[in-house]
């Protein structure tokens, strides 16, 4: 039975009388301190409703386990003044890699997430999941020792890949630039090379992650649009990222687009959005007006110099993305999306597009809050989005506690 079956099957007996609930262990006072206020004793017990004892007890635990520290002392209110405690985000570390179609991005980050040293190469994805998953190890322990960080303070690693991923399994399904990944066992090759948990999401996912953590953790509902080689889309639905049924949800570069006609798609499909509107898709119609590029960084680099086929080849894919976009304003109603990818570096143009379309085809209540901006974290929303993904497995309340019991 799963984790969750087991927690369900628990609700239920609990909710029937048959068995109690268990107290809060010292995960849940952990989940507490981690929004950085620090808190005395008296008030994590008056939060948790736990006897004073049963608090100072998994007060200790933390301390014991490195995962807190005292923060000073608060004020009194006759006799002594009691002592604060507070999260420390440097008790463990967590790797974090985010691997494109033709680069990876590597980061050793804190429990809260900061990035504390990061690494880059260029390094194409078809090179096979043994030869750029061993980049992955081999720079982690690297990133590790160059922190002065033992192996054993891994909490765990984070991987972003460029395709569809069975996030249970942590496997890519059938994916279209990844020869040789397609069920792959990822966290079981990397747990052997690295310490820890390993998990694994869609990229485009992590990058939502990221940009939502480190940027608009106000927005409730926000889309994330990749356009880069491909074009991808994470959802975050109620603060939380959204997969789907089988780890599918945001793939809408392979939605039809009107201007695609039988343009073929690398999927198999004609007229994808993709085809019409990624950066390599641009690159190739700008080689057959002429204009040499070979893919998403030559097209940036057009732009930012002036070239005017480039700049309006730019604001043609921002409408055809708002042209999907725009439906999927009316369907899921978000207040914020964010354009991110190399694209999204070329200035405004390709913002433009979207806009225009977005704000012409979409309902108006649907668009009343609506904001659709850049990118604001840039190139480290996939390291910071895998980050946070292990950081919130690997401290969630029971995962604490069974690391506080070993």
């Amino acid at each position: 039975m799963t984790e969750d079956a087991l927690t369900k099957t628990g609700d239920r007996r609990a909710e029937a009388g048959s068995a109690p609930p268990a107290p809060p262990g010292a995960g849940t006072l952990l989940r507490l301190l981690r929004d950085g206020r620090p808190r005395t004793r008296a008030e994590l017990a008056a939060v948790t409703g736990l006897a004073r004892s049963t608090v100072t007890q998994r007060v200790d635990a933390l301390l014991a386990g490195g995962l807190i520290g005292p923060a000073g002392e608060a004020a009194s209110t006759g006799g002594r003044p009691p002592t604060t405690f507070v999260f420390d985000p440097g008790a463990r570390v967590v790797l974090a890699a985010d691997l494109g179609a033709t680069y990876a991005r590597l980061a050793l980050t804190d429990l809260a997430g900061q990035v504390l040293a990061d690494t880059f190469a260029d390094i194409e994805i078809s090179r096979g999941p043994a030869e750029v998953l061993g980049w992955v190890a081999e720079h982690g322990h690297a990133l590790l020792a160059g922190a002065g960080r033992a192996p054993e303070e891994l909490l765990g690693t984070g991987i972003g890949l460029p395709g569809p991923v069975a996030h249970d399994t942590g496997r890519a399904v059938s994916p279209p630039i990844m020869p040789g990944w397609d069920g792959f066992d990822v966290p079981g090759f990397v747990g052997e090379l690295l310490p820890g948990a390993v998990l694994v999401d869609n990229d485009v996912n992590i990058m939502a992650v990221g940009e939502h953590f480190a940027r608009w953790s106000e927005a409730r509902h926000l889309l994330f649009v990749k356009v880069a080689t491909g074009i991808g889309c994470g959802i975050i639905a109620d603060g939380r990222v959204y997969r789907g049924a089988k780890g599918a949800a945001g793939d809408m570069g392979h939605i039809q687009v009107p201007r695609g006609a039988d343009v073929p798609c690398r999927c198999g499909n004609t007229g994808c959005l993709e085809a019409v509107a990624s950066g390599s898709a641009i690159a190739a119609a700008l080689g057959e007006q002429g204009i040499e590029a070979h893919g998403a960084l030559d097209v940036v680099d057009l732009a930012r110099g002036g070239s005017l086929p480039v700049l309006r080849a730019l604001r043609q894919a921002g409408r055809d993305i708002g042209e999907v976009l725009a439906a999927s304003v009316n369907m899921f109603n978000p207040s914020m999306i964010v354009i991110g990818g190399s694209l999204s570096q070329a200035g405004d143009h390709l913002l433009a597009g979207v806009r225009e379309v977005i704000y012409q085809r979409s309902l108006p209540l649907a668009t009343e809050d609506l904001s659709i901006v850049s990118s604001q974290v840039g190139e480290r929303a996939g390291v910071i989005g895998a980050a946070v993904m292990v950081i919130e497995h690997g401290l969630a309340p029971q995962r604490v506690d069974a690391l506080l019991a070993g």
